[in-house]
């Protein structure tokens, strides 16, 4: 079945890491290092790759590793793939949106940094594109629909039928949430300012 004229998101790839705060004994090959770091790459979502960590250190722990305490587990890079369906006119993006790159002579996609969420965000003439560097899966859904609001509003993006495909909405209580979590960031932001 093809995409053309569906919009969708779909994460690709989450990177987690974390400490145990201990050296480790290691007795096999893995993405486990002796320093007690440990990085899990390969999941779906961000409750996956906790899981898939919490799953290697029960592993650990049979084998006879004795574990002290709980895991850091702080999600590190989110990378997603999303499509808008219809056509994004990449030239007059790079004068329409700030912060591009697009040298098509070297690669068929615009770099995009966007500012909030902080992401960056490759954007094809398919409607493609590719996000990655959110922490939290909030942010691709957030910063998907953001770009998708800034191209129909500078007339960037082109649909082919009558109705404009359009993105799920995004969960309220989800959205609440890390709009709360910026603010305390710009508030300690302040408070670090002055001191």
């Amino acid at each position: 079945m093809s995409d053309k004229g569906k919009a969708f998101i779909n994460i690709e790839n989450v990177v987690a890491s974390a400490t145990l705060k201990q050296q480790i004994d290691l007795k096999t090959a893995t993405l486990i290092f002796s320093s007690g770091k440990m990085v899990c790459t390969g999941a779906k979502s961000e409750r996956q790759a906790r899981k898939a960590v919490l799953k290697v250190i029960d592993e650990l722990k049979r084998d006879g590793i004795v574990i002290l305490g709980k895991p850091e587990i702080m999600i590190q890079n989110i990378v997603a793939s999303a499509g808008l369906g219809g056509y994004i006119d990449l030239e007059k993006a790079t004068y329409g949106l700030k912060k591009t790159m697009y040298e098509p002579e070297q690669f068929p996609g615009l770099i995009y940094r966007m500012d909030e969420p902080k992401v960056v965000i490759l954007l094809f003439a398919s409607g493609k594109l590719v996000c990655t560097g959110a922490k939290k899966e909030i942010q691709v859904h957030i910063a998907v629909n953001k770009l998708q609001e800034i191209l129909e509003s500078k007339s960037l993006i082109f649909y082919e039928g009558p109705e404009k495909p359009r993105l799920p909405p995004l969960p309220s209580k989800e959205i609440e949430k890390e709009k709360e979590r910026e603010r305390e960031k710009e508030k300690q932001k302040e408070k670090d300012k002055t001191s």
